[in-house]
């Protein structure tokens, strides 16, 4: 498998950004906030209404910086490298990020339906349920939620990677390759499976709900959480503000989300219909559902050894 062009640009992009940070801290200036974003979700939401920049103004602090990524892996490389402070995921980036050593904690959970991300196959097909993939090209973005719904609908059906063909490919890569048919099978998350079951003539052969239970998380760069702690208290308190808000108002929510990300008003209802909004403490039993995932990529090989996700939740 290999790396994206766009995965390589965001690396190169967040070593950039490091060097210009590292900059203003010497010359004295503190930095702002840096938030890692992609293209829905509650970070967009509150980009969109300006949320967390009132609250930092509020708070003395200087506004946000706000940068997109295309998925979560690469926003984890810029936060490993320091050019991210928080950002949100899903499950799989941190525990391939921790696994690597990455100086990550994790802040809060949004818990996760299962229903935003499923396996796609082309409507005329002949594969009925997973199994059937077998020694088939099955694309997801390497380290991301999609690889572990495959690792996961891999250990249900009782097979391993050796059993199918992995391909490696960014969001934009693998709906391009789907779409032309070079790959028999994409396991993807929203809004990118509203938008392809939409277009195109496909099929959900497994959704994330027939599988075991997950969080999404928001995530820091563990110096910088230290560095700076109040902060990230801030932006957390306003992030829980506007899930209430996020809740109480679905309709607005469709409005600025499609604005901000371009997307239509119908996809970016039919991911909030499957999703929700929160910013929540992480307790006992999403530390367990974590250390499962992580004990499975571990089992199946995809980790150099096993991790401790407890060690990694922020008591800040």
């Amino acid at each position: 498998m290999h790396l994206s062009r766009r995965d390589g640009l965001a690396t190169i992009g967040a070593a950039i950004l490091t060097r210009v940070l590292s900059g203003c801290a010497r010359s004295g200036v503190t930095a702002p906030v840096a938030i890692g974003y992609q293209m829905s979700g509650l970070l967009l939401l509150a980009k969109a209404r300006g949320t967390v920049d009132a609250a930092l103004r509020a708070a003395g602090r200087p506004v946000a910086q706000w940068i997109e990524f295309p998925s979560g892996p690469p926003m984890l490389e810029a936060m490993a490298a320091g050019s991210v402070d928080i950002g949100a995921t899903g499950e799989s980036p941190p525990i391939f990020a921790q696994a690597a050593g990455a100086p990550l904690v994790y802040l809060a959970a949004e818990p996760i339906t299962g229903l935003s991300s499923a396996i796609l196959v082309h409507q005329d097909a002949p594969f009925r349920r997973f199994a059937d993939l077998r020694g088939h090209k099955v694309a997801f973005t390497k380290a991301s939620s999609a690889h572990l719904v495959v690792a996961k609908a891999l250990r249900q059906a009782g097979m391993t990677f050796g059993d199918i063909v992995p391909i490696n490919l960014s969001p934009a890569d693998a709906a391009g390759a789907f779409a032309a048919g070079a790959i028999d099978a994409w396991s993807i998350w929203d809004p990118y499976y509203a938008l392809t079951m939409a277009k195109a003539q496909s099929r959900a052969i497994v959704t994330g709900n027939q599988l075991p239970p997950s969080d999404a998380f928001l995530l820091g760069n563990r110096t910088t959480a230290a560095a700076k702690r109040d902060d990230l208290r801030t932006v957390l308190s306003a992030l829980r503000s506007e899930a209430v808000w996020a809740h109480d108002n679905p309709d607005a929510v469709v409005t600025l989300t499609a604005r901000q990300s371009g997307l239509p008003e119908a996809i970016v209802r039919i991911g909030l219909r499957r999703g929700t909004f929160a910013a929540n403490p992480i307790g006992p039993d999403i530390i367990r559902r974590q250390q499962a995932n992580a004990d499975l990529l571990a089992d199946l090989g995809l980790l150099p050894g096993k991790i401790d996700v407890a060690s990694a939740i922020w008591r800040g």
